[in-house]
C-alpha cells in the first residue's frame, strides 16, 4: 500500500475516533436537540413565557421529524458532492484545454 493509501486509512481512523470517543465518554448523557435546550433556557428566564408563533405543520410523530432531518442531510450532502465534482471536472477540463492550446501553438510555430 502506498503512502497515499496509508494517509487515507489514518485519516479515516481519526474520523472514527472523533465520532466514537465523545459518545463513549458521555455514556449516560442525553443528546437533545437545540429546540429542547432553547425551551429549557427560556423557561428558566421567564417561567410564564407564552410562544407568540406556532408551527404551520406539526409532524405526526418523532419518526417523521427524524425522516425530514435525514432527507435534509442527504440533500445537503448531494449538493455538496455535486459542487465538489463540478469543481474537479472544471479543473480537469481547463488543464486539457491548456494542453491543447499548447500543442496547437507549437504546431503553428513549427509550420512558420
Amino acid at each position: 500500500m502506498g503512502g497515499k493509501g496509508k494517509t487515507v486509512i489514518i485519516l479515516l481512523l481519526i474520523c472514527v475516533l472523533i465520532a466514537v470517543v465523545p459518545l463513549a465518554l458521555n455514556k449516560d448523557s442525553e443528546f437533545g436537540g437545540a429546540d429542547g435546550a432553547a425551551e429549557e433556557a427560556i423557561t428558566q428566564i421567564d417561567p410564564n413565557y407564552q410562544p407568540w408563533a406556532s408551527p404551520l405543520l406539526e409532524p405526526p410523530g418523532g419518526e417523521t421529524e427524524s425522516l425530514l432531518f435525514c432527507l435534509q442531510a442527504a440533500l445537503g450532502a448531494g449538493v455538496f458532492g455535486y459542487c465538489i465534482g463540478m469543481l474537479r471536472e472544471r479543473t480537469k477540463h481547463a488543464k486539457k484545454r491548456e494542453e491543447r492550446k499548447g500543442t496547437l501553438s507549437k504546431a503553428k510555430k513549427a509550420k512558420a
